[in-house]
């Protein structure tokens, strides 16, 4: 068994909560340790292969929507004395309010009011952020990210932790960790099967999600999970062990655990995020060559989440895009497509079917009566147009065109787990809440570990929230340090 000195603040997890955490706290003077379950050359967890998008209009202004959306995705069925309470005071909320799995707006407030001081924080180590391409063909809020994506980011602040005197332990994974008195005690995995004992004042939560870990995606999200997948290899690290650790400690639960952030992938590729994101322009058939759902409610960043979650409840987890020739009305429609591997085509619509596995005579009376219900009206690509079926259940919302003009595409899809919701709760300052909404001295959590969403995906949130709350994270804990 090895035993390390005593440290400020372990910080579990090496992606963009964890590092911010690590670099805030060392730049106040404290000592820090930083758990890593990857290897090097693949840590980071999730922020490594994101392309990172900011919900801002720039580096110094959140998008106009940011709280309206977070707050609108806040959960289902809230009890209104819930909401009464949260609109006062925080110090006079009631314990079971402060330890409610909802994003309060003291959270919601704290991510937009941070978000542009930690945009130029995070510029200071060499990152810039502009207004780069994405791959969305319609999209309602503005977008910035790091040039480089996350990669960029966990590389800058990985350099400025070991300059600053971080100690970044590498394929070691936390199993156990208690409270001693004024400390924690904390006992992991090391490389070989070592096992490690490590003390410290303060423990920082930033180990991601549970998506890697098939056992609590069945627990939490249900049998269907059993055709789910991350979305990169980044999740598959993502165990959920920091979840349970800080749950053992009684802190309280905070997300939605029976639910995740999906993005739809051709489940052919071995690209990490090969995205097929032009649904809104086709529709989407299930393995029977039937639709289930509205592939155009509105612009696609907003809801291509709960769409793919969809895909997940259908036979086998699957579905596939069916369009046709008229794709190429849509200008650089091939921006929206991230896989590497061409569509399945052919000169009739039985070709098609057969060629994906699907109903062949499900698919021709679909398309049958799609085209039948599209309406007449002006077809414009990058807007929001309201040409919509009628009378047809699902209805398809906008840019509805029939499909009858050869050769006919198809992509398959399935819905990928970008990040699990359920996490534990925590307060503005990052410290995480116990079921009587009080601190746990000296605990924190950010990023996929602490719990915030619910029903939809407030888009391009992810990694600011992580970079926030961490960085608040690893200044509140520096301040348990002695002078």
């Amino acid at each position: 068994m090895g035993v390390l000195n005593s440290t400020d603040l372990i910080v579990i997890g090496c992606g963009i909560s964890g590092l911010s955490c690590a670099v805030s706290a060392l730049q106040a003077g404290a000592n820090v340790v930083v758990l890593e379950r990857a290897t090097e050359p693949e840590f980071g967890g999730n922020t490594r292969w994101t392309d990172s998008y900011w919900r801002m209009k720039s580096a110094t202004e959140v998008s106009d929507d940011l709280e309206e959306s977070l707050v609108a995705n806040a959960g289902h069925n809230i009890d209104p004395n819930v909401i009464d309470a949260v609109s006062t005071p925080y110090e006079n909320w009631p314990g079971y309010v402060k330890a409610h799995g909802m994003p309060d707006p003291e959270l919601v407030s704290t991510l937009s009011s941070m978000a542009p001081s930690t945009v130029d924080w995070l510029q200071s180590f060499g990152v810039k952020f502009d207004a780069l391409p994405t791959y969305f063909m319609t999209a309602k809020a503005p977008r910035i990210m790091p040039a480089g994506g996350g990669l960029a980011l966990i590389e800058a602040l990985r350099v400025a932790a070991l300059k600053l005197g971080a100690q970044i332990r590498y394929e070691t994974t936390a199993t156990r960790l208690s409270r001693v008195d004024k400390s924690y005690e904390l006992l992991a995995n090391g490389p070989g099967g070592a096992v490690v004992v490590l003390w410290s004042r303060a423990v920082m939560i930033a180990s991601g999600g549970f998506e890697g870990n098939q056992e609590m995606m069945t627990q939490y999200i249900g049998p269907t999970a059993r055709y789910l997948r991350p979305v990169a290899r980044g999740g598959y690290y993502n165990k959920g062990e920091g979840i349970r650790l800080a749950l053992a400690l009684g802190a309280a639960p905070a997300g939605d655990f029976s639910s995740f952030h999906a993005e739809p992938v051709d489940p052919r590729s071995k690209r990490h995020e090969a995205l097929v994101m032009n649904f809104p322009y086709g529709i989407l058939v299930n393995r029977r060559g039937r639709r289930f759902t509205d592939e155009a409610p509105g612009p696609v960043d907003i809801h291509y989440d709960h769409i793919s979650r969809d895909i997940k409840d259908q036979p086998d987890g699957i579905a596939h895009v069916i369009f046709d020739a008229r794709m190429d009305d849509v200008p650089n429609w091939k921006k929206s497509i991230r896989t590497d591997l061409p569509p399945l085509s052919a000169s009739s619509l039985e070709e098609l079917a057969r060629a994906c596995g699907i109903a062949d005579e499900g698919l021709a009376a679909t398309v049958k009566a799609y085209n039948a219900a599209c309406g007449k009206g002006r077809f414009s690509a990058l807007e929001v147009d309201g040409l919509s079926t009628q009378g047809l259940s699902p209805p398809k919302s906008n840019w509805a065109r029939p499909i009858d003009k050869a050769p006919y595409f198809a992509y398959p899809i399935i819905p990928t787990v970008c990040f699990t919701y359920g996490g534990v709760k925590t307060n503005a300052s990052a410290q995480v809440v116990d079921n009587d909404g009080r601190p746990i001295p000296g605990l924190y959590a950010a990023g996929e570990a602490a719990g915030l969403y619910y029903q939809v995906y407030t888009g391009a949130t992810s990694v600011m929230r992580g970079a926030v709350f961490g960085k608040i994270a690893g200044a509140h804990a520096a301040g348990l340090v002695p002078k």
